[in-house]
């Protein structure tokens, strides 16, 4: 079974940066693309970034485009979400999945993901 674990999110305010991991246990990291997912109240779950299996190529949203970095570390197992410049529309629940569909966005697992709230 594959579990994934998030950390890294927080409260800060708008222009400010954090830097989000998942760490995934099980069969489901290398060799697969991941994805960032998030959740905002009264949203439905959107994909907000996502690498492919080499780290070699990355897509993302645009209302993110240029001020988040996805990236992984195959030997850890963990993916990465930089995120700069951030705005009080990025708040949601962040967690992380694999699957190559961008436009796939399932909801998080109970007691998976890690909050993220841009205000000032």
């Amino acid at each position: 079974q594959i579990k994934y674990v998030e950390s890294g999110g927080g409260l800060v305010q708008p222009g400010g940066s954090l830097k989000l991991s998942c760490v995934v246990s099980g069969t489901g990291f290398t060799g697969f693309s991941m994805k960032w997912v998030r959740l905002a109240p009264g949203k439905a779950p959107e994909v907000v970034a996502l690498i492919n299996p080499t780290g070699a190529s990355a897509r993302y949203l645009e209302s993110v485009q240029g001020r988040f970095t996805i990236s992984r570390d195959d030997a850890k197992a963990t993916l990465y979400l930089q995120m700069d410049s951030l705005k009080p529309e990025d708040t949601a629940l962040y967690y992380c999945r694999g699957g190559g569909n961008f436009q796939i966005a399932v909801p998080p697992n109970p007691d998976q993901g890690t909050q993220v709230t841009v205000s000032s």
